[in-house]
């Protein structure tokens, strides 16, 4: 009888267990610590959970005395791993198809770089590749990024750079971006102010014609800096209250963590390309796990001012040096 009860209480257990893990938004834990960064590896943790499935069936044929629990338990693992398939069969696990770049279309290039590491080549030349108009480099030196706009302008293509640091005390702790000259003039709004511990910057056009570039980098969910990650996740939510706005950068967080943020959009008022496009399950971090197994966490993001034509995340710069894929989002103004 005893026994019972303990084989009760430990599937009940594993029954909250996994519908926190599945779906945390139900119960507003989202942003707590430890379910905030499992959440962010949908695909990696319904993965194990199939692979638990299989040993549990197994160990239910081996065992007689083990076969109920382990039975109901796999049950539950197996629900789990239905859930979390039709979650992410939900976002999309790639399309990167894009439309033709139409006139007054804008396209964006999102890539942390590690502190410089992918160097000025290979990030000038997948923009250049791609056409991108805005350049968003978190963790990336105005030094490199000043070399990155010399080389495209020696292939024609005439970029602005603006960046945020905090301090010289790590690469991490500034932000990088590139405005194409065909954008017109930008400046810092000051007003705006910025993530915690790694900023995040807001730049407008300086004849007020033309979308509010947000280049963001909240930090990252680890124990210690959640006050500060929440508090950037605010941050970013309360620039997302205007129609004419492009948010880009390792936003640290998946539309699972926004779902208390949302607004008309999944972040506050704006729209995530990913979702819009069907890409929105596929992994930008860590490179050293396939892009199908990781954690979408880097975005572009555009308020109801633009619909998204085209997104993908570049898969082919994994040993680039960076832990980060590169994101690129084509768009257009609604006509």
């Amino acid at each position: 009888m005893f026994r019972r009860v303990i084989a009760a209480l430990a599937l009940l257990l594993l029954a909250a267990a996994l519908l926190v893990a599945g779906w945390p938004q139900l119960l507003g834990l989202q942003t707590q610590t430890g379910v905030a960064q499992l959440v962010s590896l949908r695909a990696l943790a319904g993965g194990m959970a199939a692979v638990a499935v299989v040993v549990l069936l197994v160990i239910a044929l081996a065992s007689r005395s083990a076969r109920r629990f382990c039975a109901s338990a796999a049950v539950l693992l197996l629900v789990f791993v239905g859930l979390s398939a039709a979650v992410l069969a939900s976002r999309g696990w790639g399309s990167e198809h894009f439309a033709a770049k139409g006139e007054g279309g804008v396209t964006v290039l999102s890539w942390n770089t590690l502190g410089d590491a992918p160097g000025a080549d290979r990030i000038a030349t997948l923009a250049l590749d791609n056409d991108a108009d805005i350049v968003v480099l978190p963790e990336t030196s105005v030094e490199l990024a000043q070399q990155i706009a010399d080389r495209m302008g020696a292939e024609g293509r005439t970029m602005a750079v603006h960046n945020i640091t905090f301090d010289q005390i790590a690469k991490a702790r500034t932000t990088s971006l590139l405005i194409s000259s065909s954008l017109g003039r930008y400046v810092p709004d000051s007003e705006a102010g910025s993530t915690r511990v790694i900023p995040s910057g807001l730049w407008r056009p300086a004849d007020g014609d033309g979308p509010a570039i947000v280049a963001g980098h909240p930090v990252a969910p680890v124990p210690g800096e959640m006050p500060a990650w929440r508090e950037g996740l605010e941050w970013l939510a309360a620039r997302c209250q205007e129609p004419d706005l492009i948010m880009a950068g390792d936003l640290n967080s998946t539309i699972d963590h926004w779902s208390h943020l949302a607004g008309e959009g999944e972040l506050g008022d704006c729209h995530d390309g990913a979702k819009a496009t069907g890409d929105a399950a596929v992994g930008t971090w860590p490179t050293r796990i396939p892009a199908e197994a990781g954690a979408p966490i880097d975005h572009v993001l555009a308020g109801s001012d633009w619909r998204f034509t085209g997104f993908r995340v570049v898969r082919d710069q994994d040993h680039a040096g960076s832990d980060h894929r590169p994101v690129i989002a084509q768009l257009e103004r609604v006509s």
